[in-house]
């Protein structure tokens, strides 16, 4: 099985910082979360780059921080903008390629947006068919204060998106929703091409793997059974652990409980 880390996790070190952590770390998979627009162009990729190949890493995502912009520019009616936010993500498919990662996670519209389920599908379907001419898929996350926080919307995607209806599971997300991950689970099967996973308890909805009581072995026996085959992402805030080391527990982790299964 794949694990990585999301740079997220060691948020507020630099996107190159981060992954010279993961590297020193002995962490191979990563998500590349980029906390500007710099960190997705020259010289920070060409570093990033540099990196992955002296260490053997790969990078199997991106996430923007341009996530909360979504609802007033790729999810509004205004052509401007929306034209705006599509050249942006043509860049961010562009340096998806250089580095190697195919899968783009998005948020969406936020709860308060106003944005209709119709007008939502019309614009995620733009994006996909954008990505698709880099060979980027699309894919949409679980976010609790966004449209997609609730399972029913990601229903009606599926639904109404056909091909290009893919998804992020992310399980502290789910928790913060109070949506049942394994109905989730089966609700979006295999149309979930990636993960952001995080331990809890019942106090903690966000922990280093192993330092809660979530049954991650089920999860992998569902996930299994579906075909998945994607990564099994740390995404952890800096706030939720102590030191470095956590992460690559974390991933280590994981890889145990799948040599278990």
């Amino acid at each position: 099985m794949k694990a990585g880390v999301s740079t997220a996790s060691l948020y507020p070190l630099h996107a190159e910082d981060a992954f010279r952590e993961l590297a020193r770390l002995g962490v191979t998979t990563a998500e590349l979360f980029a906390n500007s627009t710099s960190e997705a162009r020259e010289p920070v990729t060409g570093i990033i780059r540099d990196t992955m190949q002296e260490y053997g890493m790969e990078v199997v995502s991106f996430h923007p921080f341009s996530s909360p912009m979504e609802s007033v520019y790729l999810f509004s009616e205004y052509d401007r903008r929306i034209e705006e936010m599509l050249t942006m993500y043509r860049e961010f498919f562009g340096t998806m390629n250089r580095l190697g990662a195919k899968i783009f996670v998005l948020h969406g519209a936020i709860l308060s947006s106003g944005c209709t389920p119709e007008h939502y599908v019309k614009q995620f379907r733009l994006l996909a068919e954008a990505a698709e001419e880099y060979g980027v898929t699309v894919a949409q996350e679980n976010v609790s204060y966004c449209l997609s926080g609730r399972l029913d919307f990601l229903r009606m995607m599926k639904r109404e998106l056909g091909k290009y209806a893919k998804f992020v599971l992310d399980l502290k997300q789910c928790r913060r929703s109070h949506e049942d991950i394994f109905e989730v689970v089966r609700a979006l099967g295999e149309d979930i091409i990636h993960l952001h996973v995080s331990d809890a308890n019942s106090d903690r909805d966000c922990m280093p793997i192993g330092q809660g009581c979530f049954d991650f072995r089920r999860l992998m026996q569902e996930m299994g059974q579906l075909g998945y085959s994607g990564a099994y992402m740390v995404e952890l805030y800096r706030r939720d652990y102590d030191e470095y080391p956590r992460l690559r527990e974390s991933v280590d982790t994981l890889r145990d409980i799948a040599d278990s299964i």
